[in-house]
């Protein structure tokens, strides 16, 4: 009976297997067809909110709509039949009906379906990531090759920090810096520079300041410079986290590359979306 119960949710047989369980075991069928009726509530939840949230991105097609679902049924199947949820009201209700369970029916608690950095990368514009992705794909290569961090980390960063290219750093007069990672212009720093004004967290408050930042001929020059700035000391272990990343983000973090506390978690929803996205093409 145990293997019957393993079917994803939705699917005839497993739903067969559940009649021909109930004769046999009736409470225990009746939790299973509770955890299939979560399972199911979550698989359309998840979908109206993809579709509220995200919408179709340009590199959507028949195979990774149907990968989404697939992930999105195994996803709700995971969350399904946890103590206190949806699952264990319907269950008791069930069970009530049959005459297996009298009494009142408890109040379920309810959890969050999506952990914070999942909720980020679900609000994340897939179809202005597509495009970012696409457009700087060649250049996040070449950083690539000259960092050994992987292609994937910088085009999430980079994308991060110019909101996928809707906020480029600007001069005053509107001309581009084409500085897609928002890198500083220290006192080392002997290239162009513009006066951006930009938001830091001090002492735990945003606050609008005026920062001077490095300004480059082309994104590409932001994503070569980029590499070099990540061979630096002081990214040593940026560099050394490899394909880890959540190691590479929290790097960035201890580093100090930003002053924003969640920067790290807020990185790892970019390179979550960008991983999803590669994988569907």
């Amino acid at each position: 009976m145990v293997a019957a119960f393993g079917a994803i949710a939705g699917d005839a047989r497993s739903l067969e297997a559940l009649r021909g369980a109930a004769s046999r075991d009736p409470k225990a069928a009746a939790k299973e067809a509770a955890k299939q009726f979560e399972a199911l509530f979550m698989q359309e939840l998840l979908k109206s909110m993809r579709a509220a949230q995200v919408g179709d991105g340009l590199l959507d097609n028949e195979g990774s709509r149907m990968g989404t679902e697939m992930l999105d049924a195994q996803m709700a199947v995971a969350f399904a039949g946890r103590a206190g949820g949806l699952s264990e009201l319907i269950a008791r209700q069930l069970e009530r009906q049959m005459g297996l369970h009298p009494g009142p029916i408890p109040k379920p608690e309810i959890k969050p379906l999506q952990t914070p950095a999942a909720a980020r990368a679900a609000r994340i514009p897939e179809r202005a990531a597509a495009a970012f992705m696409q457009r700087h794909e060649q250049a996040a290569q070449a950083a690539e090759r000259a960092s050994g961090i992987p292609a994937t980390f910088m085009l999430a960063q980079a994308g991060h920090e110019s909101g996928w290219g809707q906020r480029e750093l600007r001069r005053a007069d509107g001309t581009p810096t084409h500085n897609l990672f928002g890198i500083k212009a220290g006192a080392g720093w002997k290239g162009a520079t513009a006066e951006v004004t930009t938001t830091e967290v001090v002492d735990g408050q945003a606050r609008r300041v005026v920062q001077r930042f490095r300004a480059y001929a082309s994104h590409a020059e932001s994503f070569a410079d980029y590499a070099a700035l990540m061979h630096t000391q002081r990214y040593r272990a940026v560099r050394a986290a490899g394909g880890d990343a959540q190691a590479f983000a929290a790097g960035l973090q201890r580093a100090g590359y930003a002053t924003d506390p969640r920067y790290a978690d807020k990185l790892g929803g970019a390179i979550a979306t960008v991983q999803r996205l590669r994988a569907a093409t």
